[in-house]
């Protein structure tokens, strides 16, 4: 048996966390054969944490192999995680993306990510939310962040 990446403890913090989600969310795992750094930690990572809730679905695929399904969702790099909202067969993408091991601080930002999907709701105010509309051009966001 491999050895888990949750302890125990995280695992049921996590998962009584989960006990508030929502509606249903698809992660799209993007991983890759060869030269890939941390994609089967992320794999693994990934299971566990969707593992602890029936409103939490996995996909897998490969960023080669599955080129097509990775350029409509904008993912570059391997690993590489998708938060999107399910409805159905239908998928709600949110923008929410991860490039590499969503772990340390990172590992908070997952799962306040899935709940906030889960959510169907961000959280902003109306005055952020009106600010927004009324944007004209697109805005391409990104936060990076370094395990430490």
């Amino acid at each position: 048996m491999t050895e888990k990446l949750l302890n125990d403890e995280v695992a049921a913090q996590v998962q009584e966390v989960f006990q508030d989600l929502k509606g249903d969310v698809e992660v799209l795992f993007f991983g890759k054969k060869t030269d890939c750094q941390y994609c089967d930690e992320t794999q693994k990572l990934i299971e566990e944490v969707t593992g602890l809730s029936d409103k939490l679905n996995l996909g897998i695929y490969d960023i080669d192999d599955d080129a097509e399904l990775a350029a409509q969702y904008k993912v570059d790099k391997a690993p590489g995680l998708v938060l999107t909202g399910r409805e159905g067969d239908q998928s709600i993408d949110y923008g929410i993306r991860f490039a590499g091991i969503p772990s340390g601080h990172e590992f908070s930002s997952l799962i306040h990510d899935l709940i906030l999907v889960s959510g169907r709701d961000s959280g902003l105010s109306q005055e952020t939310r009106d600010f927004l509309k009324d944007l004209e051009k697109p805005v391409h966001l990104q936060v990076f962040v370094t395990p430490t």
